[in-house]
């Protein structure tokens, strides 16, 4: 009688709606092999987001024309991967050797991707996200755009400070999850120069294919250009009211009409 009864499970109107793995159930004292092999595969597709190689050819090759000319390529101080994971202190600092930077100029912005802990996120994120970009930044100063190898969100203070950029935006993978290995993260300081803290910068976070889109990312982040640049500042004194522009339907100067 009991096994007629209709199988009802009170979880899955929540597991529909999120990402995060609950009410996997049990099978004896152990999770059941569905959810064993998706949590094992989740695991390695985060394993090999961190130490993934990005195609900075292939990536190049899609990023939109740059106002500003050609592409800039640096290396931090961490020589190789391993080094990098073991001392994040070197993927925050430019490699002497190997920074081949122009004379400052006068730049409103200048833009850096790095490969940071997540090659999926960058090689899948970073060029829509730009594309995305340019067309919400009309009349802007933007500095020759940069590819950073082995890099830290802290090297774009270096960079915007050899650079002589206003405002820099450092796009970086970040640390894989168990749900989302290929998440992109973007990094907003004003007046970068080396030492500047955390609490300094503005930071958007989780774009990827089921989190923040990058038109989105893009709406959000030219606002915060506009408001560091217009006020002098970044970090927690810069509250982030993106969200309005998003909603009103009327463009906006500098901003153009959202996706």
């Amino acid at each position: 009688m009991a096994d007629s009864l209709p199988q009802t499970d009170p979880f899955a109107r929540f597991r529909a709606a999120t990402r995060a793995r609950i009410g996997l159930g049990r099978a004896g004292d152990a999770q059941p092999c569905a959810a064993q092999l998706d949590f094992q595969l989740a695991h390695a597709r985060a394993r090999d987001a961190v130490h993934g190689r990005v195609d900075w050819d292939r990536l190049a090759a899609e990023l939109p024309p740059w106002p500003s000319g050609p592409l800039l390529r640096v290396h931090s101080a961490a020589p190789d991967r391993p080094t990098y994971l073991r001392r994040p202190d070197l993927g925050r600092r430019l490699d002497p050797a190997g920074a081949a930077l122009p004379p400052a100029g006068a730049w409103d912005l200048a833009i850096v991707i790095g490969d940071g802990l997540s090659a999926a996120a960058v090689q899948n994120w970073a060029a829509p996200t730009l594309a995305a970009l340019l067309p919400r930044l009309p009349g802007w100063r933007l500095a020759p755009l940069v590819l950073a190898e082995q890099a830290r969100v802290a090297l774009g203070d270096p960079i915007g400070a050899a650079l002589g950029a206003a405002l820099v935006a450092v796009l970086i993978g970040e640390r894989p999850g168990l749900s989302s290995p290929d998440s992109l993260g973007i990094y907003l300081t004003f007046d970068p120069r080396p030492g500047r803290r955390d609490s300094e910068r503005n930071c958007l976070s989780n774009i990827h294919g089921a989190g923040l889109s990058p038109e989105r990312a893009a709406v959000k982040l030219a606002w915060l250009a506009h408001e560091a640049r217009r006020r002098g500042l970044t970090g927690i004194d810069l509250k982030e009211e993106a969200d309005t522009v998003l909603a009103d339907a009327s463009p906006r100067p500098g901003l153009g009409r959202p996706d």
